[in-house]
Order: C-alpha cells, then structure tokens, then sequence
C-alpha cells in the first residue's frame, strides 16, 4: 500500500510540474516587466517641477543673479537672446525701477507632452509703488528631463515686446518754502543759470578762453580741461561747469563773449536774503551714503536733496519734497504705450518764521565785521524777531555748487565761517550780573537796600585767599547797594553777592531757571553752565561768578530767556521761531514761570533802566530820546591761565524796552568777540542802539 501511495504522488508531481514551471516563469515575466517599467518611469521622470523652477527664477530677481536667471532659460531661448543682453536688460529693467519684494503665486499648471504651461500672480514692490499682474509662462522639458523656462520679454511685463523700453519718469515736487513774518522768502525754489560749454563751438584759442573762464568762475584750467574728459561729451554737448546767481548779470555777459559759453536756466534752491540769514536758514545739497542708508528706509534716494544746515536741517520733513515717478513700456517709435505704475509728487509743506527779515538785516550791517551773536526777542510773545552770527557764509554758495577750492577756503576762513555763535556758550562778564542780583533778592540773601560795604577797587574776602584780589574799575558815591552796583557795574558788590547766596543755593537757583538744561528750539542751543564740575570747588571761583567770571559759560539765547523775566514781573519767557497769528502776552508760554520773584524782577528792571539813564551808567550812551531803555553791559576777560595779562575780551550789551505795548516790546541780546582794543563792552552800545532806533 505505502509503495502504490507514493508512486501516486512521484505521477502527482510529475504531471503539475510543468504547470509549476509555468507559473514561476509567468512570475518572473511579470517582476521583470514591472522592474523594466519602474526604470523606465524613474529614467522619464522631471528631475525637478515647474513651479519650483519658476521660484527659483523669482529668487534670483531678487538677489539680482541675472547669470543664475539665465541658466534656467531653455536651449531655444538661448538661441533668441544672448547671455550678455539678457542679463543687461533685465538688470537695466528692474533696477532701474527698484524692484523688491519680487514673488510668484503660482495659480494652475497644465501639463501637455514635455510643456508645462504656468499660469502665477507675479507681484513687486518699485520706486512707482506696487505692482501686481498675472501672467503665463511656459517650462519645456529637455534631454536632461529638466524644466527650463521659455523666455521673453513678456515675463518682465506682459505687455512688454522685444522691442520696446521700460522707462522711468521723474515727476518733480516741490520743497517748501521758508518765509519770514511778512512773508518774505528765506528760501525758495527758483531759477539760477547754469554755465556750461559746447566744445564744438569754442575758438581756435581753446586754452586761452577756458583760462579767462577759469578766472571768472574761480575755477582752474585743469578743472575745466577734466570735465571735457568724460565719455559723455561730444562736439555739440553741453558741458555744464558752474551755477550762478540768475542776476549775476556782469558776470553772464563777460563769460558769453567767449565763443562756446552757453547758459540755461536751472530750477534751484535759492537764498534770497542772502548772508545776513544764511547761519538761520542753513541751506541743502545732495545726500551722501551714509545720510542714504539711514534715510533710504523714509525713501530717499540717491538723488535726493537734504537739508544739511540750519532750519533746512531742522525743518527737513515739513520742508521736504518727495518726487512722484511713473513706470511705463515705450515701443520702438518712441511713444508711450502702457503706464506699469504711477506715483504722485508731494510737495513739502512752507515754513513761516517769526523773523522779520528787515530787522535780521539791520542787526547783520550792525555787526557784520563781528565776530558776534545777537538775539531779537519779543520778550512779552517769546516771538524770536532776529537770530544772527556773525561773520557768515551764503547759503547760494551752496545751493549753486562751489568748487572744492572755493569749499577750502570757506572751511579754513581765519573768522570761522561756518560756526554759529549764537548757538554756542560765551563768558558773560558784568551782564550775567542782573541774574545773580535777581538770584540774591530772591533767596533772600540780601535786600535790595542792603549797603554792602566800601571797598574801593581792590577787595578779598579775608587772607586765605592768599594774593587773589577781586578788583573793579573805578568807585563812586553813595552806598553799595544793588542799583548803585548795577549803575557803575560793581564787580566787588556782586562778589560779595554771590558769596552771600552761597553755593549750593546759588547752583539750586541757576538750575531752575535753566543751567544745564536743554533748551527746546529748532536748533540745538548749547546748554549753560555755571562750572566745569558739578560744584563750585572754592570760594574765590563762587566770588568770580558773582559777576559772570570764574567758569560760567551762558547761551545769548538763553541769555535772553533769563532777561526776558524782568519784563514779565519775575517769569521766563519760552522763545519760539514758528509763527503764530495774533500772539501777545495772553497766548505766551512760559519756560519756567516765577524764575525770579515779582518783587526781584521788578527791581532789577528799574536799576536796570537808571545804567541806561544815569549820566553815570555803564550804558547811558545808548539812551535814545523818547524811548525808555534798560539795559546792561559787560566785558568778560579770557585768559588762558592767572598769569595771562594779554588775553582778549569778549563784549556784551543786554537791552530791552520799557513800557512799550505787546507788539513793540522788544528785548536784544548782543555779544561780539576780541573787544579789547574795541573799548570793550562800550563797542556795543551803538549798534544796538541804532537797532532799537530804526
């Protein structure tokens, strides 16, 4: 039985194996051709995707990799255009526009054969705006079964061809004005000529024209001779060399009897009032790089002009004007065929002063061969009527353009052109005196009827002192009390004053009324300051302070601050350029109200007007007939150490008005430099009263 059963399973096998057979090799068939169909579809399959190419593409924009750009292009767009001109005209394009922020959205892909057809939503931000459109793009598959890009110019912009231009617009606005209270112009936007040559036209005598040009522009030949060297510059260029004054008619008619001079208007910033407003007004040039990278953010650009100086500086955004532009597709005759993007111009806004321009002149013939500050305050309004420093510079120098050597010798002027003195922090002498009698009534440290004493002209305050003397020019009559000090300007009697204060309610009370302070104003005002430390370090420099020596350093500005709480019973004055319809004494603000008490302030102004009115005061040459004045004067020595006995003087006059109504009141504050052989704070008095006087 086992025999005939395992002979039945040898047939069994036998006769399925041919079937086993077959099934194996069906199997094996079917791995083979499902392994040759896998090679197949991997070696067939995009080694990247269209859309992913496409990012690629727009990332490149923005990282401006134009040759990276180009590689993406397919073999027949290559064949269209070279790598060279592809990658200038799309840098040309999308630099010239400012592009940023370049992105696709990609909306759908149809794929056909080896196309791929992308529709996106390209987007950009441009120096016109932003910009947004859809567009198509079509992606060939190659041998290498990688997406490339068919290209055209219709992928910067859909409705650019080959041959047509994007071009860029410059729609100029204008920059604000500054006017004075009248509304006269300080600065203006207005026309200047542009000097240039046209090398086709000169003479045979080339080198002996541009020397005479030379001479009159203040240039020099080799200067002229470079500007013909550009690559620009052909027979019948215009070759503009400097700008001028539009009514510097003398000049513009020597310079056109030379053949080739040619001279065309040109739209510039112009300074009308000239020097005597230049320190106040400043004036603007171009931006450089550094200004640009904290600026670009604001949209600056590099053609930009920026207020560098003065209120053009500080009033630079109301002032500013930002130019609108328009992106647009010209073809290939020249005509505009399609606007991309458009933004409008904004005009800067004007800037109308407190500064009565005919005043500011006054004030600038009266010093102007100074080195000087004067102050003009309404001191009841805080109105300021004239800020002036002198000797200065023409803003239209700088508007117009000036030769570097014209800059050298501006910058390296002996007189210091281009520093404002009204600005800066000067020696006070006796006319920081009204302030530390102001101070003392008060504190309550004297009265103004206390006698301090006779002293003669030479006084200290005990031995310890050793061989330092405070000394006064000549004595007088009568007891030294605080009009008799102010009158003859009494320097021992404000010595003593201060020591009677006390330093540290001497340092208490200049603090209040603005020591150390930043002064709110358009410019920045150097702060006052009563001693290199923060203390008076003995008695003698307290003493010296008393009458505006030692290390006191006063602002005229401030200066006039401080002046202005005799006209307002004991209250500071807060100085504002602005202007501001209908203002008086009601609509005034006050930097620190009750500075000094009524009672103090009142005092001082009365004594104040007897130095003026008393044959015997200091100031009784600037009384004027007719006109209450009150005033101070003083003479601050500079010395380089105690034993300097040459030094120089700075002189200073303080005035104001009295009785006058709101609009008439007026407070001047003047200060001039090296008065020693000037007949020192005297010089002044003049001046000022002709001032007070027009």
């Amino acid at each position: 039985y086992n025999v005939m059963e395992n002979r039945d399973w040898e047939k069994i096998a036998m006769k399925n194996k041919k079937i086993i057979i077959i099934v194996i090799s069906i199997i094996l068939i079917l791995a083979i051709s499902v392994g040759i169909g896998i090679t197949i579809y991997f070696n067939n399959k995009p080694k990247n995707k269209p859309e992913d190419v496409l990012q690629t593409f727009a990332s490149y924009i923005n990282d401006k990799k134009y040759e990276d750009m180009y590689s993406l292009l397919s073999s027949k767009s290559k064949a269209n255009i070279s790598e060279e001109d592809f990658i200038k005209r799309n840098k040309n394009i999308y630099e010239g526009i400012e592009a940023e922020n370049f992105s696709v959205d990609i909306q759908s892909i149809e794929n056909e054969n080896k196309l791929a057809k992308v529709t996106y939503k390209n987007s950009m931000d441009t120096m016109s705006g932003h910009v947004d459109f859809t567009n198509t793009v079509t992606l060939e598959l190659n041998e290498e079964k990688e997406y490339k890009i068919d290209w055209t110019s219709n992928l910067i912009f859909p409705k650019l061809n080959t041959e047509d231009k994007v071009r860029v617009k410059t729609i100029e606005a204008k920059r604000g004005s500054i006017l004075d209270r009248n509304g006269e112009y300080l600065a203006t936007n207005g026309v200047a000529s542009k000097i240039g040559l046209v090398p086709g036209k000169m003479s045979d005598n080339r080198e002996e024209d541009i020397a005479k040009i030379a001479e009159l522009l203040n240039m020099t030949s080799d200067g002229i001779n470079s500007e013909f060297s550009a690559s620009y510059v052909k027979a019948d260029t215009f070759v503009p060399l400097k700008t001028v004054g539009k009514n510097e008619m003398e000049l513009k008619n020597k310079l056109l009897e030379i053949k080739g001079i040619k001279i065309i208007d040109a739209d510039e910033r112009i300074y009308p009032q000239g020097v005597s407003t230049s320190q106040l007004v400043g004036y603007i040039q171009p931006i450089n790089a550094e200004e640009l990278k904290e600026k670009a953010k604001d949209g600056y650009t590099s053609s930009s002009k920026i207020g560098k100086y003065g209120l053009e500086r500080a009033y630079e955004s109301t002032l500013r004007a930002v130019n609108g532009s328009e992106i647009y597709i010209e073809d290939a005759n020249g005509n505009k065929k399609t606007s991309i993007a458009k933004q409008e111009q904004k005009d800067g806004q004007d800037v109308k002063l407190t500064i009565d321009s005919k005043l500011q002149q006054t004030v600038y013939e009266q010093f102007k061969d100074d080195k000087s500050a004067v102050v003009v305050m309404n001191p009841k309004t805080g109105e300021v009527l004239a800020l002036a420093s002198c000797p200065s510079f023409d803003s239209n120098d700088f508007s117009l353009g000036m030769t570097t050597a014209d800059y050298k010798n501006l910058t390296e002027n002996p007189d210091n052109l281009l520093y404002n003195r009204y600005l800066a922090t000067y020696a006070p002498g006796s006319s920081f005196k009204p302030i530390i009698g102001a101070i003392g009534l008060t504190t309550g440290a004297f009265s103004a009827d206390d006698d301090f004493g006779r002293s003669g002209t030479k006084w200290q305050n005990d031995s310890s002192w050793g061989d330092f003397y405070i000394t006064t020019l000549s004595t007088y009559n009568g007891p030294a009390n605080l009009k008799n000090a102010l009158i003859h300007s009494d320097n021992i009697y404000f010595a003593k004053a201060a020591l009677k204060i006390g330093g540290k309610n001497l340092i208490n009370s200049l603090k209040n009324i603005g020591f150390g302070q930043q002064i709110e104003f358009p410019q920045t005002i150097s702060k006052s300051s009563y001693s290199n430390s923060e203390s008076f370090t003995n008695e003698t420099q307290l003493a010296n302070s008393g009458y505006g020596q030692g290390e006191v350093l006063v602002n005229p500005i401030h200066m006039a601050m401080m002046y202005s709480a005799f006209v307002n019973e004991g209250n500071m004055i807060m100085p504002y350029l602005e202007y501001k319809e209908n203002a008086s004494s009601q609509t005034a603000k006050y930097y620190k109200e009750n500075a000094f008490s009524k009672e103090a302030a009142n005092e001082v102004r009365d004594d104040l007007i007897q130095v003026v009115e008393n044959p015997s005061g200091t100031a009784h040459s600037a009384k004027i007939e007719g006109k209450t004045i009150a005033g101070k004067t003083g003479t601050a020595e500079i010395k380089q150490s105690k034993d300097d006995t040459e030094g120089t003087e700075i002189g200073w006059f303080n005035a104001f008005n009295v009785g006058e109504s709101d609009a008439n009141s007026l407070l001047i504050v003047s200060m001039v430099e090296n008065v020693k052989e000037k007949g020192g704070s005297h010089y002044l008095l003049p001046k000022v009263r002709a001032i007070f006087a027009q």
